[in-house]
């Protein structure tokens, strides 16, 4: 049995299991995708907004050759701290389920089509959101040229490309592929843009949408995607705006049916679980939440820079393995209490 499964090798979930073996503990660390998979998705050569430090996990100095740190340093950065702190992790790893008994909790895994089972003392999901977009649920989103993330920019390069979304996402994007020799059309259901988007990106937009250099429709909704077509609604008015790709860039949500399975109760509006803040634990005992997963839908209140010290709450309180194992023996009460 292993004493701690943590799920997300992301930053925040790498966090975690230094705080553990920082304790004595050995966790072992799973993921869907490859080490901090959620950076591996965002575009080729983006730069972080935030400084360096504030990225940094277990003291590790975080070195950038610029002031601001690439995707590609970031990805060199946390393998270099998983292997450096000497952490088990087993990639392209599902979690597919979990239940909790007397004995500890059963997982589900699901690894190269196969199924097996673990069992955990304690689990911490730490899986973020990136793996699951907010659909659009029209016709055609499953065609291959459909995308719900952003990759290069450069493969865009005398197409017609339709954007989906007004954030900021969306609207780097949109400037991304307009400079990379696309012709852009940018599609969102406001009118206007929001608030959010950074202060930088905003005039650059909003110029090249002046300037006819990014074609705008604001107040609209698609309503369906053909191999050659985006079909939009604008008010009483259909339109046809050529797609040679689309970016369906409308946000991510944590996996509320995965949570729900495991019996972790979540508030109905804004899908944020019950959870004691001091160290993260579920209604149901031995389950943690750490970094987005314990936002709910607000997954824009938890960053890397914040995240990254929930495993002090979860692993702080506890010296050794034999510790925490004792400590988890006395908190189990009966299934369905």
């Amino acid at each position: 049995m292993e004493a701690d499964l943590i799920v997300g090798a992301g930053p925040i979930g790498l966090a975690c299991a230094i705080s553990a073996r920082r304790r004595g503990l050995d966790p072992l660390v799973i993921d869907t995708g490859a080490i901090a998979q959620s950076i591996v998705r965002y575009p080729i050569g983006m730069t972080f907004f935030t400084t360096p430090e504030r990225l940094e996990i277990g003291g590790h100095p975080l070195v950038s050759a610029g002031a601001k740190t690439t995707r590609e340093e970031a990805l060199k950065y946390y393998r270099g701290v998983a292997r450096a702190e000497g952490i088990r992790v087993r990639t392209f790893t599902r979690l597919i389920g979990a239940a909790r008994h007397v004995e500890g909790i059963t997982c589900r895994l699901l690894s190269h089509d196969e199924e097996e089972e673990l069992t955990c003392a304690r689990l911490v999901l730490a899986t973020g959101y990136f793996e699951h977009p907010n659909l659009l649920g029209v016709p055609g989103e499953d065609l291959p040229h459909v995308s719900h993330w952003f990759d290069e920019p450069h493969v865009t390069a005398g197409q017609d490309i339709v954007i989906v979304g007004g954030k900021n996402s969306a609207v780097e994007a949109a400037l991304l592929c307009f400079r990379a020799g696309a012709r852009v059309t940018l599609v969102q259901r406001r009118t206007e843009f929001k608030p959010s988007v950074k202060y930088w990106l905003r005039p650059d937009i909003e110029n090249r949408i002046k300037a006819g250099e990014i074609k705008a429709c604001f107040g609209a909704v698609v309503e369906g995607i053909t191999r050659r077509e985006v079909i939009i609604r604008t008010g009483d008015r259909l339109m046809h705006v050529p797609a040679d790709r689309v970016y369906a860039l409308t946000g991510y949500h944590p996996d509320f049916e995965l949570f729900q399975s495991m019996g972790i109760e979540l508030e109905p509006s804004s899908g944020r679980p019950t959870i004691n803040p001091a160290n993260l634990e579920t209604n149901v005992p031995g389950i943690h939440m750490a970094g987005s997963t314990a936002a709910g839908r607000d997954i824009g209140d938890v960053f890397i820079e914040n995240g990254r010290f929930d495993g002090e709450k979860i692993f702080g309180n506890t010296n050794d393995a034999a510790q925490a194992e004792k400590q988890y023996r006395e908190t189990l009460r009966p299934v369905g209490e």
